[in-house]
């Protein structure tokens, strides 16, 4: 039996497990727990722990049960987790992609918002060719994980004579990005604000992600020159991205809420 915690940001929902497993369950578990028809349903698990130097540590397996380095939004949902448990309002969490940097912007429990230091994202031109020959340039965006961001006018995202759900899933598998890549639809609306479409690279399509709020906000100051804060709007809500300059560190601010706690049997 496995006790676990459930939490979304902007729609993207994560299971938080606090407790140790043995090192060859967790991609299995993942998998198992994330199911939509016969588990608890989610797009990944944020596994907390216990880091060397006493602070928290966290391990990010997609649904698919692949691990990822990390996620903006299940990072979120492991702060209000630790919020609601310590009654703290500064958490640092290491991950994959190194030490992120929360803090407890409103409070309001079950619900949180929460601004995240991200790093310094980095941003470089790439075009890559689709199956059907097709030239796709676009931007690759590093904030701890890959990105690939593609810029759309259309309403729907669609592009290329495709949707955007085809020709992400291209695109995340590509041979260009032999770890796979998270890939953006991005849309400028106006100065101050952009919407996006995201296929997650162990997931696919999803309501939101944080690191996927991220790189379209730094693809889009990159490149189209935008203002260095935004409202970035995704199907599940919106956050807010600020980057003063490209040398400062990146914050995240969105909502966190956890949503149930509970059991899951599992052999």
């Amino acid at each position: 039996m496995i006790r676990f915690v459930k939490a979304h940001a902007c729609g993207n929902d994560f299971l938080i497990i606090d407790e140790p497993l043995e090192q060859g369950r967790y991609s299995r578990v993942a998998q198992t727990l994330c199911s939509r028809n016969t588990g608890v349903g989610a797009d990944g698990v944020e596994y907390l722990t216990l880091g060397d130097n006493g602070g928290f540590a966290i391990r990010l397996f997609n649904a698919d049960g692949s691990e990822a380095e990390i996620s903006g939004n299940g990072t979120r949902c492991v702060a209000a987790y630790l919020a609601q448990q310590e009654d703290v309002d500064e958490i640092s969490l290491r991950t994959h992609a190194g030490v992120r940097h929360c803090r407890i912007v409103e409070r309001d429990h079950p619900r949180y918002r929460i601004a995240t230091e991200m790093g310094v994202p980095r941003v470089e031109t790439k075009t890559i060719a689709l199956k059907d020959g097709t030239s796709v340039a676009g931007l690759a965006v590093s904030i701890g994980n890959p990105h690939f961001v593609i810029f759309v006018d259309d309403e729907t995202f669609a592009c290329f004579g495709h949707t955007w759900q085809q020709v992400g899933e291209e695109i995340c598998g590509h041979a260009s990005f032999p770890k796979g890549t998270n890939v953006e639809f991005v849309r400028v609306i106006d100065t101050n604000t952009i919407a996006f479409r995201i296929y997650e690279r162990g997931v696919g399509p999803t309501q939101s992600s944080g690191t996927g709020s991220s790189a379209s906000a730094a693809a889009s100051m990159h490149a189209r020159g935008v203002a260095r804060s935004l409202t970035v709007i995704a199907e599940g809500g919106e956050q807010t991205v600020e980057w003063p300059n490209n040398s400062a560190s990146l914050r995240l601010t969105g909502p966190a809420e956890i949503i149930a706690q509970g059991e899951c049997f599992l052999l």
